[in-house]
């Protein structure tokens, strides 16, 4: 079984920066991809960045510029640094790993920008 476990959310001003982190445990072999989901309310959740094992990554067009997404697997975790954040920023923020065609899922952490 393989548990994912967020922390670093909380409420920020508009033009702060945050960082996400996201570290699993439990039984893990290859990890093929890691990355983070955000859904705000009355939207749908959207990819927000992701990373593969040979550490490719790709960002939603709305975060490209202020977010970066990197990992270290000696710790089985993934991190989000999100700077320059805006108000539409704010969401519940899930982080995912998949492992052998698997997806596991983080239990969401909230974000909120202020303006």
């Amino acid at each position: 079984q393989v548990q994912l476990v967020e922390s670093g959310g909380g409420l920020v001003q508009a033009g702060g920066s945050l960082r996400l982190s996201c570290a699993a445990s439990g039984s893990i072999s290859s990890i093929d991809a890691m990355g983070w989901y955000r859904q705000a309310l009355g939207k749908q959740r959207e990819l927000v960045a992701g990373i593969t094992l040979g550490k490719f990554t790709g960002y939603a067009d709305s975060v490209k510029g202020r977010f970066t997404i990197s990992r270290d697997m000696a710790k089985n975790t993934v991190y989000l640094q999100m700077n320059s954040l805006k108000p539409e920023d704010t969401a519940v923020y899930y982080c995912n790993f998949r492992i052998a065609l698997d997806d596991y899922w983080g239990q969401g952490i909230q974000v909120t920008v202020s303006s």
